[in-house]
């Protein structure tokens, strides 16, 4: 936990609805949310040849990496300490404060205390990669710093630093459902009247250890990312990240703050299988869908969209697959992963996914299920063709981990 900080107290009461007052992101598609939608809806693909990291004796040598804006407000030297992960999170954490008027005319959190939840899996890991480096060529200069900035602490202390805010910090390494995770606990928080306002989130950005790791697993896909085919041949990595603002309603009504979204249901879930199989029936899922919509108060039918994990691994969209037709019939309930275009961001995944059910909830327009060829026969009939639109109430996003994390959030208009 970071900060020591604390702020009034905050009384409970029975009925605490947790809306979204901001939301950012990164991602290969754009800087920006709107820049991410864009591209998003248009049916494009970030996949793209990796040069941010070294790639060669690799398997497969393409993903899809997020091109950083320049960052103001930096010395030369603070900048480059900066881990190309807190490049990532602080234009998506400045988009997200901005939408929810959380930004004084400097640029800084208007609120000095501020709880946070976030998540990664990898932290600033080029920067322990760079340590190691400089061991092999028995350099020096400047290794303390390099250890001390890739640990995810140094990350949050990076962003507290520059929008000048404190309080505590909750850490979420839960693996792939870790952004789920963050604001599912973040949502928890305030409806247990913990805090009135958390920013949480997610991020991650492409490193060494990660891409060789899931390459020698052969869990990359030499050709593309193809979600909910039967031909699917693996995933595509990617990095980015994405924030929400999540707040009591009564404290944003007070202050003016318009929402965007409800999270009005959250349900998480633990199979205990395999370390990187998910559970081969899907019940675990199930479970913890069936827990948001519980926690919703919500028949299945009222999800008019759901945002899958949908790696395109052979294991994890079959396991889906099942989980998804048990629970919504797969008949009115649309449904895409949007993974195909984004790559798998890890850490930063579930919170980038929030993001853009947030924007089918606004505008109508439903994220299309990109490079199809043979669709698996379960979710045939449910998966997002380009150009759909619907009139949404409420829309799912589901995200899963090794380890056997299994995590549902809804997010609704009202």
């Amino acid at each position: 936990m970071i900060g020591d900080q604390s702020p009034g107290q905050i009384e409970p009461t029975a009925e605490r609805r947790v809306v979204v007052t901001g939301y950012g992101c990164l991602t290969p598609l754009g800087a920006g949310a709107p820049a991410s939608w864009s591209a998003l809806i248009s049916g494009q693909t970030a996949r793209c040849p990796v040069s941010v990291i070294p790639v060669q004796g690799c398997r497969v040598t393409e993903g899809a990496q997020a091109q950083i804006p320049p960052l103001v407000g930096f010395s030369r030297r603070r900048l480059s300490r900066l881990s190309r992960a807190v490049r990532l999170m602080l234009p998506a954490v400045h988009e997200a404060l901005a939408m929810a008027q959380l930004l004084d005319a400097d640029g800084f959190c208007s609120q000095p205390y501020l709880e946070t939840a976030i998540s990664t899996t990898a932290c600033g890991m080029e920067m322990g990669e760079h340590f190691l480096q400089s061991v092999w060529n028995n350099e020096s200069r400047g290794r303390l710093a390099l250890v001390a900035h890739y640990q995810a602490q140094q990350q949050i202390l990076e962003l507290q630093r520059r929008f000048r805010f404190c309080g505590p910090s909750m850490v979420v390494a839960n693996a792939c459902a870790g952004g789920a995770n963050a604001i599912g606990h973040a949502a928890d928080l305030i409806r247990a009247g913990m805090a009135d306002v958390v920013l949480c989130g997610g991020y991650d950005a492409l490193c060494e250890l990660v891409f060789s790791g899931f390459d020698c697993l052969q869990a990359l896909s030499p050709t593309a990312c193809r979600p909910f085919d039967r031909g699917r041949d693996g995933l595509m990595l990617g990095e980015g990240a994405g924030f929400l603002v999540l707040e009591e309603a009564e404290h944003a009504l007070r202050r003016g703050a318009r929402h965007h979204a409800v999270i009005s249901g959250y349900g998480h879930s633990t199979d205990t299988g395999h370390l990187t199989q998910p559970d081969q029936g899907g019940v675990p899922l199930e479970k913890a869908m069936r827990q948001a919509l519980a926690m919703a108060n919500m028949e299945a039918a009222n999800v008019g969209y759901v945002n899958a994990h949908g790696t395109a691994t052979p294991f994890n969209d079959q396991a889906e697959a099942k989980a998804f037709h048990r629970v919504f019939g797969c008949e009115s309930t649309r449904l895409s992963s949007t993974k195909a275009a984004t790559g798998h961001t890890l850490g930063a995944a579930g919170a980038i996914e929030a993001v853009f059910c947030i924007l089918a909830l606004a505008s109508g327009e439903l994220p299309p299920q990109i490079n199809l060829r043979d669709p698996e026969h379960l979710v045939e009939n449910a998966l997002v063709k380009l150009g759909e639109v619907a009139q949404l109430e409420s829309v799912m996003s589901v995200n899963l981990g090794f380890g056997g994390s299994n995590a549902a959030l809804i997010l609704s208009k009202q």
